[in-house]
């Protein structure tokens, strides 16, 4: 945690000198040149707190109201054209600022008194809130995990130090314009004015997103390491470490299993070691297919073998192992096997009981799942993936595991030994498992449409909010671009009235959707231009998909891998998350 801390401090300086500050920038400038001397540290301070608890703190009641990201920024908004007209009113500004002297007094002390600090914190904290997009990947996956697990000091440390390192390079700025500025600032009553009106001239852009629009617009034609001058230090290998240790995934069975092939003694028997002792089934809410709904526990369980499966329901690698799992449910569960499906979420929707037991109904599962929203079976495993296999022998202990898709003949192996080692009688029948085998020349990689996790997007600089994307005319290969009005939040993107296309290599293509209200809305898919025809197992109708509920889709199936360009056309109010190929 003390690394991804330092990451944090560093990578907000870093941020304070890309276009992402632009926004804030003329507005800190010209706040920090009048007042008391101590305005500018007034305003780093109320930067620092409010960016802190917009970035953490604010996300845990955003999820549970579920209110738009762009909430905040609205708010900011309000609140600088709010403080700009009370400069502009000289009278009304000398009231506000005797009422926060008193303020001063009375918290502060007498060296506070005057000299602007508190007026400066007001101007901050506004501030605060409109620099909360700048968060960079570190940032980002502090709010991702956060929004799922239980709040911690480490959480808030690390966002408290990324607008630390923010406000230190701000505040070093804003000094030199307050030189800079100084000869204007002794006109005093005039350049307050002047200055007011800056704060409501920016207001009112910012509300139309024209900051946006002028962001994107330079950094289009910027090179990457000045847009994103951090961008090296967050995608490092120690950032992306700390990064796996925050979600859980530092110590345990996970991180010391490396999901190879098991080896073959000399006796012909696969060598599978002890790797540990099974970490117990913790902090689940639900469970599905067990007598009552009752939860299971591995002490319970002791003397079958037992295959515990990390798994989502909207991820297409977990659903490609779902056939080989129920094959080997049928086939071993009379001989002593049980599987544990471990549904631990991904996204926000995935973590609604209903969506999971339909889900559950809908794959045909028969198999027990337990419920993990809050990681705590993922965490006590250390796992890190979807889908992820550990198999536990009859006296509890974690013998093989693997993740990933593949293996599974290997796999049905290890079940068989691990049976034949308790004693059961498995016979010589396999179970005959198929299912759908990823395709080879795959060369379109996942993203995700929320700002947090987004790539290869040729939209520059993905930020929450309601947006009027420009998108080029011709997409280079494995590329994704908006085009229209689109809501963008952290983990989703919802239409507005826009389009998305992509090109792509794959032979299929699936994308996790979803509707604002859950009323079912529909996305017209077009394939090079022209409308795609519907294949068997898709879920393409007449060109057409129907989002009725929150799940992946199937978009495009071929007889084969090719390079293609697919444009979606999804009514207002659909959502989409990610895109996986294969």
């Amino acid at each position: 945690m003390a690394l991804l801390i330092l990451f944090g401090f560093v990578a907000g300086a870093a941020t304070a000198l890309s276009p992402c500050v632009l926004p804030v920038l003329p507005i800190a400038l010209s706040a920090g040149a009048t007042g008391g001397r101590r305005r500018p540290l007034g305003i780093v301070a109320g930067l620092a707190l409010s960016f802190t608890f917009a970035t953490v703190a604010l996300v845990y009641v955003i999820a549970a109201l579920g209110l738009p990201d762009d909430l905040l920024r609205k708010l900011a908004i309000a609140v600088l054209i709010a403080f700009g007209l009370t400069l502009m009113a000289p009278p009304l500004a000398a009231r506000v600022e005797a009422w926060i002297s008193r303020f001063a007094a009375r918290g502060g002390g007498p060296k506070t008194r005057g000299d602007g600090f508190w007026s400066g914190t007001l101007i901050g904290l506004s501030l605060g809130l409109v620099y909360a997009p700048c968060a960079g990947p570190i940032l980002a996956g502090v709010i991702t995990v956060s929004a799922s697990q239980d709040f911690d000091a480490g959480r808030l440390a690390v966002a408290l130090s990324y607008g630390l390192g923010s406000a230190v390079v701000l505040y070093f700025l804003m000094l030199g314009g307050r030189r800079a500025i100084a000869p204007l600032a002794r006109r005093g009553t005039a350049f307050q004015i002047a200055m007011g009106a800056v704060m409501v001239l920016v207001g009112l852009a910012m509300l139309g997103n024209y900051d946006i629009r002028f962001q994107n617009a330079i950094a289009s034609d910027l090179p990457s390491f000045l847009v994103n001058p951090s961008e090296a230090l967050e995608d490092s290998a120690s950032a992306q470490g700390a990064l796996v240790d925050l979600r859980g995934g530092g110590h345990g069975v996970g991180s010391e299993a490396t999901g190879a092939a098991p080896g073959q003694s000399a006796d012909g028997s696969l060598d599978l070691p002890v790797l540990a002792k099974a970490p117990e089934f913790v902090g689940n809410e639900r469970w599905f297919n067990t007598p009552d709904d009752r939860p299971l526990t591995l002490r319970g369980l002791r003397g079958r073998v037992v295959l515990v499966d990390f798994w989502t329901y909207s991820c297409i690698n977990c659903l490609r192992t779902l056939p080989y799992l129920k094959a080997w449910d049928a086939r071993y569960r009379k001989d002593g096997l049980t599987i544990v499906g471990v549904h631990t979420p991904e996204f926000p929707f995935e973590r609604d009981a209903g969506n999971v037991e339909e889900a559950v109904e809908r794959n045909g599962i028969r198999y027990p799942v337990a419920q993990d929203n809050e990681q705590q079976t993922w965490s006590a495993y250390a796992n890190q993936y979807w889908p992820a296999e550990y198999f536990i022998d009859a006296h509890g202990d974690v013998r093989y595991v693997h993740f990933g898709e593949g293996e599974y003949g290997e796999k049905e192996k290890v079940i068989r030994q691990l049976l034949a080692e308790a004693g059961d009688r498995v016979g010589r029948g396999m179970a005959g498992a198929h299912g759908i085998e990823p395709s080879a020349g795959v060369t379109t990689p996942e993203t995700y449409l929320g700002v947090a996790r987004a790539e290869r997007f040729t939209n520059p600089e993905l930020s929450p909010g309601l947006h009027d994307f420009a998108a080029p005319r011709r997409l280079p290969p494995n590329e994704f671009a908006l085009r229209g009005p689109w809501r963008e939040e952290f983990h989703s993107a919802t239409a507005a009235g826009g389009s998305l296309e992509l090109n792509f290599g794959a032979r299929h293509v699936y994308l996790v959707l979803g509707t604002v209200d859950r009323k079912p809305r529909h996305v017209r898919v077009l394939l090079d231009g022209k409308p795609i025809a519907a294949a068997a197992g898709s879920d393409v109708h007449g060109s057409v998909v129907t989002v009725d509920s929150q799940r992946l889709y199937e978009l495009v199936d071929l007889p084969r891998v090719g390079h293609h360009v697919l444009r979606l056309e999804p009514e207002p109010g659909v959502t989409g998350y990610a895109f996986t190929f294969g």
